[in-house]
């Protein structure tokens, strides 16, 4: 079964048969004439011609630090939620937090005639900023914000600023930061900031800060650490839940209770820090809404290749709990 022989069927041109099968303009009534043809035969489209013929694969690479976390398996649902509704495939690159993979990875889908490439991204590296910005593939980043760069990213300053606001406005004087590189520039860097911001303006010491990898087990680690160093602190406030949770481990380990001898915050929103006793205050980040107004971004360069770059900031909510209850 060809072209020719569905056009020969439907009584129609071979040109119009092709331009049903590339949604192109036709009559209502020869669209039907065909479809009723190629429901009964249950004719497919070779991919790889129709991908020689338009130049397009219907297929979207989306770079990934790691599937198992809450956040980037959230974003994913998003990407894949408007991506398959309009026809597309997603072919998932995971890292496994490797910055050096997700060069590679952008390099090869550069390389393999994807019609548009998704990063989720962690730390963006001066190499990182080059091959963002000079890419003949459509490209949307999730997660960070880069000047020329199409991209939708969190109010991480700010949520964080709050999260900190409210451990001080419970009487806490002697805070702990545990946070992430700043390579990693929203986790890292802004979330830093923030915490350093809110706790000088109180007029207390900024200085009882660790970094953490992103795992319960270094979380519990850095904690010992921080205790070890400045402890005992009044509240010790987490860049991520997995954080909070190791430090919670921390806590209860050396008898601290929380929240009656310290508070503790986390950030994310997991189900993890919900199911904890007691459950961590933490804040809400939008990540399956991210990740569907990435790939509509996304959509947009490939229908319309001169469209501006774009930027969309998404908001937050401060989910108190138990954690920061007395």
């Amino acid at each position: 079964m060809n072209i020719s022989e569905i056009a020969r069927r439907a009584g129609v041109s071979p040109s119009a048969v092709s331009r049903y099968l590339n949604n192109g303009y036709l009559s209502e009534q020869k669209r039907a004439a065909i479809q009723k043809v190629v429901e009964e035969t249950g004719y497919r489209p070779l991919a790889q011609a129709q991908a020689l013929r338009t130049r397009k694969t219907r297929t979207i690479g989306v770079i990934l630090p790691r599937i198992d976390s809450f956040a980037v398996s959230s974003v994913t649902t998003g990407i894949a939620s408007v991506l398959e509704e309009n026809g597309f495939q997603l072919l998932l690159a995971d890292t496994r937090n490797t910055p050096q993979k997700e060069l590679d990875y952008l390099d090869a889908f550069d390389e393999q005639r994807v019609d548009g490439v998704i990063l989720i991204a962690t730390v963006l590296s001066d190499a990182h900023t080059a091959a963002l910005k000079n890419r003949r593939t459509p490209t949307v980043l999730i997660g960070q914000r880069l000047a020329g760069v199409s991209c939708v990213y969190h109010d991480d300053y700010n949520a964080f600023y709050d999260v900190t606001r409210l451990v001080i406005s419970k009487g806490c004087k002697k805070l702990g930061y545990i946070g992430a590189v700043d390579q990693d520039r929203a986790v890292g860097q802004d979330r830093r900031r923030a915490f350093c911001d809110a706790v000088r303006e109180a007029g207390l010491s900024e200085n009882h800060t660790v970094v953490s990898g992103f795992s319960i087990r270094s979380g519990r680690e850095m904690a010992e650490e921080l205790l070890d160093a400045w402890g005992p602190l009044d509240a010790v406030v987490c860049a991520t839940d997995a954080m909070a949770v190791g430090t919670l481990q921390c806590l209860k380990s050396r008898g601290i209770q929380v929240p009656q001898q310290a508070l503790l915050t986390g950030h994310g929103h997991s189900d993890v820090a919900s199911v904890t006793t007691p459950p961590i205050t933490t804040i809400r980040y939008y990540y399956e809404e991210s990740g569907a107004d990435g790939a509509n971004l996304l959509l947009d360069q490939i229908r319309h290749p001169d469209t501006p770059v774009k930027e969309i900031r998404l908001g937050y909510c401060l989910v108190e709990r138990e954690s920061t209850r007395r």
